[in-house]
């Protein structure tokens, strides 16, 4: 079937996105869904950094490829094997599918699924498959395998969660990344108590997700750091103690005046060395400094080796949250209901897919949370 879609021709775009416009709207020749995969009909699709930090260049991805990660949709029709979706059910995009078999997914770790990683950085779906092409039969590369800026995609059945059908698109969309990713990182990465200290690093649309993750975990302080004051006061808006510019020079004195010495736990979400530098001196001894920020990969980071020993601190990672998507897309969804993961206060503005470009350069200038492209219906 022939579709629409944003594909990005060459990584590395200057700004300003609205007028160098490195996404074209194309239209491209979608395959029928194969073995254990799913035709789905977008309807809507977030902006995201991940998105941003291929356009950028600081993720290098095979080109062209049809970008967008983070969406929910509607199933139009599924392919051999799949026995548990139907056409008619609602549906959110997981960009790390889980093939339920290697070390990872037996271990409950699906987000290091191996086949995966494998297939996203390959930019095929999780079986090494293309079903994107251009006219003359030149494949498009899938991003993260769901490619959902786009009117439909074809994905495997491992990169979809089922969601109530009553739960608006534009809203579940941001479930499928930005709440994932960034509650996940408090709840799951950090696994913060009830009435532990926590910083925040990095205020984009996953940050806010981990101050909102924070506080519903039972936070007795949540302190939000940012170079923006209206991402700060945002912040502060959302439940957070605190609001404190990274640029103040006693950034960190601040925060260690406030804590009694520094954070349990702080969580980067800026993307840069420099921002995790910074959360690891906020953080106290024995206590627990987590990243989700995906700087580039020549980047390193500089910390004092021996605080490490003999102060018994721990520096770890976390992807897509450390989530198990098929658990906790529910769980957050549940929490969302219950007004007590407003995540919907998030949404800066919603777009067409013909305005894309000028949505990543409000992304890029720090002026957009969370932008998602609507769909129509048809």
């Amino acid at each position: 079937m022939k579709i629409r879609a944003a594909v990005l021709e060459t990584i590395g775009a200057p700004q300003p996105f609205d007028e160098n416009r490195p996404l074209t709207i194309e239209e491209l020749e979608l395959d029928p869904p194969g073995d254990h995969e799913v035709l789905v009909q977008i309807r809507a699709a977030g902006l995201c950094h991940s998105d941003l930090s291929v356009i950028d260049g600081n993720r290098p991805r095979p080109v062209p490829m049809a970008l967008g990660h983070e969406a929910a949709g509607v199933v139009k029709a599924v392919g051999a094997g799949v026995t548990d979706l139907s056409p008619g059910d609602h549906v959110v995009t997981v960009f790390v599918p889980s093939c339920g078999h290697c070390s990872p997914c037996a271990e409950g770790r699906p987000a290091l699924c191996e086949p995966a990683a494998v297939a996203n950085n390959a930019g095929t779906l999780v079986g090494g498959e293309h079903r994107l092409h251009r006219a003359d039969g030149t494949p498009v590369n899938h991003h993260l395998g769901v490619s959902a800026f786009a009117d439909h995609a074809v994905v495997s059945r491992h990169s979809l969660v089922r969601i109530d059908p009553d739960l608006p698109f534009h809203h579940a969309a941001l479930f499928g990344c930005a709440v994932l990713t960034g509650v996940g990182a408090a709840i799951n990465s950090a696994d913060i108590k009830a009435g532990q200290t926590v910083a925040v690093i990095g205020l984009g649309g996953v940050g806010l997700n981990s101050v909102l993750g924070a506080l519903v975990a039972g936070a007795g302080q949540v302190i939000a750091i940012d170079l923006d004051e209206d991402k700060l006061a945002m912040a502060k808006s959302l439940g957070a103690s605190a609001g404190i510019n990274a640029a103040d020079e006693d950034c960190v004195s601040q925060v260690k005046a406030l804590t009694n010495g520094g954070v349990d736990c702080a969580i980067e979400m800026a993307g840069s060395e420099k921002a995790l530098e910074l959360a690891y001196q906020l953080t106290r001894r024995g206590g627990t400094t987590v990243t989700g920020g995906l700087a580039h990969p020549d980047r390193k980071v500089s910390i004092q080796q021996v605080s490490l020993v003999a102060e018994e601190r721990t520096l770890k990672g976390s992807y897509v949250g450390s989530c198990v998507p098929v658990r906790d897309v529910a769980r957050y969804v549940s929490l969302f209901r219950q007004g007590r993961l407003p995540v919907d206060k998030l949404l800066s503005d919603t777009l067409t897919l013909d305005e894309i470009n000028e949505g990543f350069e409000r992304l890029a200038n720090g002026k957009a949370i969370r932008q998602v492209i609507l769909f129509d219906d048809h």
